[in-house]
């Protein structure tokens, strides 16, 4: 996700004002001269190493995500399930001796009906389908229609005239991840999340899109999609990729109909919370370090990578600080957001409740994207000079982290959750991950336990703690001119 300019990966995008293009000599810590090393990490790197070698000799990460997933399992806004993870999240992070409370907030409660889709004409033939989170229901005999298949933004306007009464099918192919250009994931999420409003413009009846992962074995990928006012909203559904891309030979061939059948609804909002826990500092404990991933999940598969893993990095990383009797100057305050998946509203209701305090937090960070092995951080300021100077202090505490694989510092957006904070001037930072393999499980129900390492996941909680404690302990703040 590192390659995103978004504000949220959920479906909620909007353009984020990016700062110059990192330093060539910021961008891979590995390759810093010795010359050119961290002034401000040489008098961290003792306890760093100490840091990381309790996190990689502890699997308590990983037994708290067991917990999570195997006991409670996916957790969607309005859940029951949400309800006792957040319990659950409070009681184990006091258990753990941190100061904990929640802060309450009212979130989208959609639900997820009987749904089934069929291919009845040339051919008769079930699909594989998942409807998109808050999409509208069918009527209750479904909607039976004829299929057009289109590519891209060009060829919905192309075919302008063919959608009034039909089912448009968006066939995205997600590209395969390279080194050079990451997952290409907001190449075609903007599809599900947009494609729905803009289909019902031209009068389409419903919307079926290309799951969007690059590779498949028949799973389908949920994730939430956006109408707008004014427009009237349409049901909108995932389809599996091998039957997006038959769907697109059959129709290449003649004409296509499908039956779409949708029970979802939408209730009115319920009342969730974030859950907040503080390691305090000790003597500039009105400064914040914000450490975060969100609790909710979409209501498929365990939510494992999707976000139990960064909630979890985040609980464990101040456990070890705690083990170790490590307190920094400033207070290290975990929030586990509620929401993400299909409001944002955590974040949103964060950056609201905490406006006045905001100015008091030196940096946020956020994981949202998997846990497999930490490869770096992507780092932005509202402010380009302050942004530079970030990245170069965090390539430098990175260079307590090579152990770990941590070698890359880019610019970047932190995450959709402390996105809100970002008018304020705070400072962010998201923790990248090699998530080659992230969009496989993603909004599936193979999101489980068994797809995430413990080995990985503990490597995650020792960058995370030592880039906390380090930046919550230095002299003066990582933006400070």
């Amino acid at each position: 996700m590192k390659r995103l300019v978004l504000l949220s990966l959920a479906g909620c995008v909007a353009p984020v004002a990016m700062q110059a293009p990192t330093p060539a000599w910021v961008s891979d810590t590995s390759t810093l001269p010795a010359s050119q090393k961290a002034t401000i990490a040489d008098p961290y790197r003792e306890v760093a190493a100490k840091i990381i070698a309790t996190a990689r000799a502890d699997r308590g990460a990983y037994q708290k995500l067991a917990e999570l997933t195997d006991k409670i399992g996916h957790r969607l806004s309005g859940s029951p399930e949400l309800d006792r993870a957040i319990a659950w999240a409070a009681q184990t992070m006091k258990s753990d001796g941190l100061e904990v409370h929640t802060e309450k907030v009212m979130v989208p409660h959609w639900v997820r009906g009987a749904e089934d889709g069929e291919i009845t004409a040339p051919i008769a033939r079930p699909l594989h389908l998942i409807g998109l989170g808050g999409t509208i229901a069918t009527p209750k005999a479904g909607i039976t229609a004829p299929i057009v298949v289109v590519h891209d933004w060009k060829e919905l306007e192309a075919k302008h005239d063919q959608l009034k009464g039909a089912i448009v099918l968006f066939d995205v192919a997600m590209p395969v991840w390279t080194p050079e250009n990451g997952s290409g994931y907001g190449e075609v999420v903007q599809y599900r999340s947009g494609g729905p409003a803009k289909a019902a413009k031209a009068g389409a009846v419903a919307v079926l899109v290309r799951s969007v992962t690059a590779h498949s074995l028949r799973t389908v990928h949920t994730g939430a999609t956006h109408y707008e006012d004014g427009i009237a909203k349409i049901p909108a559904a995932a389809v599996s990729v091998e039957d997006a891309t038959f769907l697109t030979r059959l129709a290449a061939q003649g004409s296509v109909t499908v039956h779409l059948h949708l029970e979802s609804q939408m209730l009115p909002d319920a009342e969730s919370a974030n859950v907040v826990a503080e390691w305090r500092g000790s003597d500039k404990a009105d400064e914040i370090v914000l450490i975060s991933g969100h609790l909710d999940s979409w209501d498929v598969g365990q939510g494992a990578h999707d976000d139990g893993a960064g909630c979890v990095t985040m609980m464990q990383a101040v456990r070890v600080l705690e083990q170790l009797k490590l307190h920094p100057h400033r207070t290290i305050r975990v929030v586990l957001w509620t929401n993400e998946e299909n409001g944002l509203r955590g974040g949103k209701t964060y950056a609201e409740q905490h406006q006045a305090e905001l100015g008091k937090h030196v940096l946020a960070v956020e994981s949202d994207s998997g846990g497999f092995a930490p490869r770096g951080f992507s780092v932005g300021h509202k402010d380009p000079a302050a942004a530079g100077r970030m990245q170069a202090r965090i390539g430098e505490i990175a260079t307590l982290l090579r152990e770990l694989g941590v070698t890359h510092i880019g610019a970047g957006y932190g995450g959709s959750d402390i996105a809100p904070m970002w008018p304020a001037g705070v400072p962010q930072v998201g923790l990248e991950v090699d998530n080659r393999t992230y969009f496989d499980v993603h909004h599936t129900d193979a999101d489980t336990l068994d797809k995430v390492d413990p080995v990985a996941l503990a490597d995650d909680v020792a960058a995370v703690a030592v880039l906390a404690y380090v930046v919550a302990d230095l002299p003066e703040r990582l933006d400070a001119p």
